[in-house]
């Protein structure tokens, strides 16, 4: 049986990589691939968002130039600009470094951060530290010492070592450290030890990487652990790099309903090495506690507590001599709290007042705490509008600055404005203006800010603004995108539908072919993506890379230009709206606000007569794979065709923090209700599935299980498995655009173009 099974995936991974010969060579394809290439590099002075100095006297940002992108750096004072460094010299540096060519228009990094007096850059090359000086320009990657890694956060490697790093008390005159799992304190530099506990174990040990001294030097805390469960995914390396024989990849990998490292705080008395135990009845079941902060008198200290489920958050509050725990705010839900979106900023460092974000009232909003006694002193912001990024609070002047969407009746609710606030809730100033998304950077000192604001349909500008009234103190960049449009980019059309309720705007936007002909039939294809951390559909005009949106714009349009409307939609179960638009999503993911999704379609086509209802094609990956694979298989009636790149396929299968986040823990039968391996055999329309083989986000053996329930399913599909692929194999767009020549092909074959 084994063997069978094992030649049946064989076959059709082989059947899948020898695609029709006439796709390899049909000119419709080859012309969308390459219109990336011939579009990107058209617009001037579009702008980037900035970054600071650390004295806030210059920042800087990229922008895009001709062939490519350029840094800028700015004299805040003057606005005087220059280049922010010798990019033909870095360029050289980098090279050498690499052993291959860098073109000083295309830097391997998008943003950096001056160092050593502006003497050093600093940035990330495919997320690693590099380093360039830039006097005599040299470039290396930055080898430091490295936190102990941990599986998303919540498993500890223990096969690492971990960052034990003598912490130095306020006086300079002792250390602590921790030696075989016990905590040590001794004279500086290696002196003799005063104390050291004795009661941790490999079972039960003191974190290093988590002590802190209180201000005063009379107390230490730190969190004691009880290592959870090493899950170890392994993978094939088929096709090793100078090698023909295969190797093996292992990665820490916890997956929803695995037990987690256990923390508790712990207190020492300095001085004699006395230990303070810390009832943890206010916070059992921890998913994670945060950073330990101690007040400025030295007495207590807080840390941030997020229940396992995702339902119960808190920050406690322990007194430093009796080890007594309380709650300095509380925040309870019937559904989830959004873990990435949770903020907590203790006024003052004193432990008296606390600014908190909460959707306790439907929206999400902030709140001036009293943390003596957790009860609410005043909401901030109301209203049915959202809280997005809390970029600043000013302690002294009782002043918070923070951007909102959905505050102008008429806006699209998804657009960001920044505002500030007094903590009394009076003075709420708009600081930006205009229908368009901003995204703002501001000043160490917080008296100005770099504005970079657009719209799907209008070019970035960046402004430099005064912090308090907003005023303009200078316009640094204005977009060009004249030769852009000239060559027959159109952006993509705004268009509003109700949901599935009727009453709900829900929001997308349309690509069409640039040879569009009203008169014609297209059959739709939606490039979806419903992950409930966020909204995705793009609300700024840059439609080639990572800002605004990403690469979604682009992309839509190669595909449209194949004879396609194409089409993005953010549907109910994805952030940034109401509470009760976003907790769609719970235990629900099965949803996928498909329902909202073929309402806005539906509607789209009886705006539009060129819309072809009986031809509808999805694609995503990773979430979006999973969404793609479950239209055809819980909405065949209106998708008849998918591509579903590197899909979380089945939730049971994924990373424990994302998944538990939304179907909650321990594992339910959201899980199951959502899977595509148990729902396998529902498969009606025509669905290619690709996959890296070195997948280090989603785990690839769940596509590879949505395979084997398939064949025993009896159902036809395509698979495309490539070697030595990671996370966005099929996606990204190289030399070689193999993926997007086959997803290109298949929608060709299984949906057709005009007719």
């Amino acid at each position: 049986m084994k063997r069978t099974l094992c030649a049946l995936l064989a076959g059709a991974t082989l059947l899948a990589l020898a695609p029709p010969v006439a796709a390899q060579g049909d000119p419709r394809i080859a012309r969308s691939i390459a219109l990336r290439d011939q579009w990107q590099w058209l617009t001037r002075d579009i702008a980037f968002p900035a970054e600071w100095d650390a004295d806030g006297r210059h920042f800087h940002y990229r922008k895009t130039v001709a062939g490519g992108f350029a840094f800028v750096d700015v004299d805040a004072a003057t606005q005087a600009k220059a280049a922010a460094f010798d990019a033909a010299a870095v360029a050289r540096g980098l090279g050498t470094a690499l052993g291959r060519t860098v073109d000083p228009l295309r830097l391997p990094f998008d943003g950096f951060a001056f160092e050593d007096g502006r003497a050093a850059i600093r940035f990330a090359i495919d997320y690693a530290p590099w380093r360039c000086t830039l006097g005599t320009v040299r470039c290396a990657p930055v080898t430091e010492p490295q936190r102990r890694p941990r599986g998303f956060d919540v498993v500890r490697d223990l096969t690492v070592p971990a960052l034990n790093v003598p912490h130095r008390a306020p006086d300079g005159m002792r250390e602590a450290l921790v030696i075989d799992d016990n905590l040590v304190v001794r004279a500086a530099g290696s002196g003799a030890q005063a104390w050291r506990s004795q009661d941790g174990s490999p079972g039960d040990f003191y974190d290093p990487e988590t002590i802190a001294w209180s201000p005063d030097g009379k107390w230490i805390a730190l969190y004691r652990v009880r290592p959870g469960y090493r899950r170890i995914v392994t993978r094939v390396v088929s096709s090793p790099a100078g090698q023909v024989q295969p190797v093996l990849a292992q990665q820490l990998y916890p997956k929803p309903g695995d037990a987690i490292d256990h923390e508790r705080p712990v207190v020492f008395d300095a001085a004699t090495g006395r230990r303070i135990e810390v009832d943890d009845a206010l916070f059992p079941n921890p998913w994670q506690l945060g950073p330990i902060e101690w007040r400025r008198d030295g007495g207590s200290f807080a840390f941030d507590y997020m229940q396992r489920g995702f339902q119960h958050a808190k920050v406690i509050a322990v007194t430093a001599a009796t080890g007594a725990a309380r709650a300095a705010v509380t925040e309870d839900a019937a559904t989830f709290i959004h873990n990435e979106r949770r903020f907590a900023h203790d006024v003052g460092g004193e432990g008296r007042e606390l600014i908190w974000a909460s959707e306790r009232d439907g929206w999400r909003h902030l709140y001036l705490i009293d943390a003596t006694t957790g009860r609410v002193r005043r909401q901030i912001t109301r209203g049915q509008w959202v809280v997005r990024d809390i970029a600043r609070v000013d302690d002294d002047r009782r002043r918070i600055w923070f951007s909102a969407s959905g505050t102008v009746p008429g806006e699209d609710p998804y657009h960001k404005h920044w505002f500030r606030v007094d903590f009394d809730g009076r003075n709420l100033t708009r600081l930006t203006d205009g229908d368009q998304t901003h995204e703002a950077r501001f000043s160490p000192d917080g008296t100005r800010f770099v504005d970079v604001h657009s719209r799907t349909d209008v070019p970035e500008v960046a402004d430099l603004r005064d912090a308090d009234s907003g005023a303009v103190i200078a316009t640094l960049e204005r977009g060009d995108v004249r030769a852009l449009t000239a060559a027959g980019y159109r952006p993509p059309e705004r268009f509003v539908a109700k949901g599935r309720d009727g009453t709900t705007d829900i929001h997308g936007l349309v690509v069409r072919p640039r040879d569009y002909d009203p008169a014609r039939r297209y059959a739709v294809i939606e490039n979806i993506y419903a992950g409930p951390h966020d909204s995705f559909v793009p609300k700024g005009y840059w439609p080639f890379g990572a800002f605004s949106g990403g690469d979604k714009a682009m992309g839509m349009q190669q595909i449209a230009d194949l004879g396609f409307i194409v089409v993005m939609i953010d549907g109910m179960g994805t952030a940034n709206r109401s509470k009760a638009f976003h907790d769609v999503a719970w235990h629900n993911l099965a949803d996928s606000g498909f329902p909202d999704r073929i309402a806005w379609i539906r509607a789209l086509a009886a705006k539009e007569r060129a819309i072809d209802l009986s031809r509808v094609g999805i694609y995503g990956g990773s979430a979006g794979g999973q969404s793609t694979l479950n239209a055809l298989l819980f909405h065949p009636d209106f998708y008849k065709a998918g591509v579903a790149f590197a899909g979380c396929f089945d939730n049971r299968m994924d990373k424990i923090d994302w998944n538990e986040q939304w179907l909650g823990w321990p594992v339910n039968p959201g899980y199951l209700a959502a899977s595509g391996v148990v729902h396998a055999d529902k498969l009606q329309g025509k669905l290619l599935l690709v996959v890296g083989e070195q997948d280090s986000n989603v785990d690839p053996a769940s596509t590879m299980q949505v395979v084997d329930a398939l064949i025993r399913a009896d159902k036809d599909f395509e698979l495309l498995v490539i070697p030595n692929g990671e996370h966005a194999a099929g996606r990204s767009t190289g030399p070689v655009a193999y993926g997007q020549r086959r997803e290109y092909d298949f929608f060709l074959r299984t949906l057709g173009g005009t007719r």
